[in-house]
């Protein structure tokens, strides 16, 4: 059964996407989070010019791998995580680094930078999903902090979306 968009109020919208949706959260005119939804939560039109903006760009990167964000994203997290995000943001749209990679650049564990995947308050914008496990998509410990279900799919689908080899 599908929610109703009267039963989501904390959503400001929720975009369609083919593995369920992409929500948005908006308040005082500032980007709060966006976050993954399976396919039993209803679309929802924006309820602000902001949620607009960031439906739209959304549907573009839906639409258009190479679609570039230009969300003004609030400065969220520890310092660590904060480096992890900015060396995700780097990663060319058809690639992808391990976990392994991203902690050597920023001189850090594995781990610890599948937590700063997983804590990602703005995935898709911060392409987490860039990062995988050196034997394949791995890193539920960090993506979206899952083992695995729903999130797995939304990994691949991206990845499959950005043309990565073996997606």
């Amino acid at each position: 059964m599908s929610k109703s968009i009267s039963s989501e109020p904390q959503f400001s919208a929720i975009v369609s996407a083919p593995f369920g949706g992409i929500g948005i959260r908006t308040d005082g005119g500032r980007l709060t989070e966006l976050t993954y939804l399976p396919r039993s939560y209803d679309a929802k039109p924006a309820r602000d010019p902001l949620s607009k903006d960031v439906a739209a760009q959304i549907r573009a990167y839906l639409k258009d791998p190479d679609f570039i964000f230009t969300l003004d994203l609030p400065e969220v997290g520890t310092e660590h995580q904060r480096k992890v995000w900015k060396v995700i943001s780097a990663i060319p749209r058809g690639e992808v680094l391990t976990y392994g990679q991203v902690a050597k650049l920023i001189r850090s564990a594995p781990r610890a930078v599948g937590q700063a995947c997983g804590a990602n308050w703005f995935p898709v914008a911060i392409p987490c999903h860039r990062v995988t496990a050196s034997g394949g998509i791995g890193g539920f410990g960090g993506y979206a902090l899952q083992d695995g279900g729903f999130h797995h799919e939304v990994k691949r689908w991206l990845l499959h979306h950005e043309q990565v080899p073996g997606y």
